[in-house]
């Protein structure tokens, strides 16, 4: 075997690791876990939508221990600051000069939780970070770690106090991915497995299972055919050609199909994407980056009904 077929051999081994790491703590949600880190090997943010107490929490800091990273959670309030979020300069008294103290973005994972309940100006304050990992404060551009990534969280049903997500944010997470109650034969796992951790908001230790970074590099390597390419296009424009959507996705949503559909052939231990992982990623890429027409909402269908319908009209390409 080449030293590239070993590496991706090898990776794919750490990320079935680094799978099961995350599920053991995070009982009957394997789809979240997967497009998580799919997010992750694609260096994108995430969007997940789902009500409190489902283990967001537990995810993220659950990912950062079996990357050897970092992590810091932000809880979104009306009265949050931007300077709360990226840092700012302040006095030192002690040593009578200006010192810049670095906010909570200057981690490798951060969670930033009900996002939607922050105002537009504070919500902004992750852009430059999101598009640039580079945060400016009082005129010095500073690097964030890598790996980095953001991964916000909206709750579906509270909607009194929150605030919309402007679309130029919305288009800067690579996915959206929604989390939902688990089966009642997985809530009997997962509630007996907590009921006997000591501190249950705390993931069991473990060493670094993969380097992250590496890994996000073997994916750009990830070979992409012209028609594959094409197709991932051509059901991205769909979406601009259709009366059911008020607003299609935009040029990004193509990238982030082929980067997310890369991913996904790298965990499945492919050197090359298929149609299907176009397929598979196209809902959670495109979901948050259309707004259904007027009279379609009033139908009652919804955006993941309507991108369904859209998917299946493009033609994928045989061989």
């Amino acid at each position: 075997m080449n030293q590239a077929g070993s590496s991706l051999e090898n990776l794919s081994a750490s990320m079935a690791d680094l799978k099961a790491h995350i599920n053991k703590v995070l009982i009957g949600q394997d789809q979240v876990v997967d497009q998580v880190i799919i997010a992750m090997l694609a260096g994108g943010h995430i969007l997940i939508e789902g009500v409190p107490g489902l283990g967001k929490t537990l995810l993220v800091e659950t990912l950062a221990t079996g990357i050897g990273g970092k992590f810091k959670r932000i809880q979104f309030t009306p009265d949050l600051m931007p300077g709360d979020v990226t840092g700012h300069v302040m006095f030192d008294m002690a040593q009578s000069k200006f010192i810049l103290k670095q906010g909570p973005v200057f981690t490798n994972l951060l969670l930033a939780d009900e996002i939607n309940r922050a105002p537009a100006k504070t919500q902004a304050a992750l852009l430059e970070v999101m598009q640039e990992n580079q945060v400016t404060l009082d005129g010095q551009t500073l690097q964030v770690e890598q790996p980095f990534m953001v991964l916000a969280t909206q709750n579906p049903i509270e909607q009194e106090g929150t605030y919309v997500l402007p679309e130029a944010e919305l288009d800067r997470f690579i996915i959206k991915i929604y989390i939902n109650y688990p089966s009642a034969e997985d809530e009997v796992r997962l509630a007996t497995f907590n009921a006997s951790q000591a501190k249950i908001s705390k993931s069991p230790s473990a060493e670094k299972l993969i380097d992250m970074v590496q890994a996000q590099q073997l994916c750009t390597k990830i070979e992409v055919d012209q028609r594959v390419a094409e197709y991932a296009v051509n059901l991205v424009r769909e979406t601009r050609n259709t009366t059911l959507l008020r607003h299609g996705a935009g040029p990004r949503a193509s990238i982030a199909l082929i980067r997310c559909a890369k991913a996904m052939a790298l965990i499945n231990g492919e050197n090359f994407i298929t149609p299907d992982d176009i397929k598979a990623m196209a809902l959670p890429v495109l979901r948050h980056r259309v707004i259904l027409a007027p009279e379609v909402e009033i139908d009652g269908l919804k955006i993941d009904d309507v991108l369904a319908t859209l998917i299946e009209k493009v033609d994928a390409p045989r061989s």
